[in-house]
């Protein structure tokens, strides 16, 4: 579009936001690791056995895991591997499902949850607005959990 309209790229290199761009690489860099080091096969493993035993208990196990992951590992990544491991395995619907609810609900709870939230979090310091860590955890902690239930609950029922 610069090119058509014949305008300089500098000002949109200039608000990109380069320090979260070594995070998105590492992001993948750990994805790649957890396929290497064959995290995500034994993962799928785990998943195929729960399946066996009960569609349902597994996935209320898999969405809350994932919502949690998201959390610790951030939901790009989180949401890579669980598509890996839901690719391979010709998984029931509503395991997929509580997978995707999982990914898409589970960062809410903390900043770190997921990218979107990173950006945004630096969006709003560039014009002076800050939200602390520990304020969006309460608000997370409050709204979250019954979201994810819920959702859960009318995918899996």
């Amino acid at each position: 579009v610069l090119l058509i309209n014949r305008q300089s790229p500098l000002p949109v290199l200039h608000g990109v936001s380069w320090s979260v761009l070594p995070l998105v690489g590492g992001l993948f860099v750990m994805v790649e690791a957890l396929v290497k080091t064959g995290v995500i096969a034994q993962l799928s493993a785990l998943l195929q056995e729960a399946v066996a035993q009960s569609v349902p208990q597994a996935a209320w196990s898999v969405g809350i895991a994932t919502a949690l992951a998201d959390n610790i590992a951030n939901n790009l990544p989180v949401g890579l591997v669980a598509g890996s491991v839901a690719a391979n395995d010709h998984l029931p619907a509503p395991v997929v499902s509580a997978i995707l609810i999982g990914v898409d609900l589970g960062p809410n709870l903390s900043v770190t949850g997921s990218l979107a939230t990173i950006l945004w979090l630096v969006a709003l310091r560039r014009e002076k607005i800050e939200v602390g860590a520990w304020p969006f955890l309460k608000l997370g902690l409050l709204v979250t959990p019954p979201a994810l239930i819920a959702a859960l609950a009318v995918a899996i029922r």
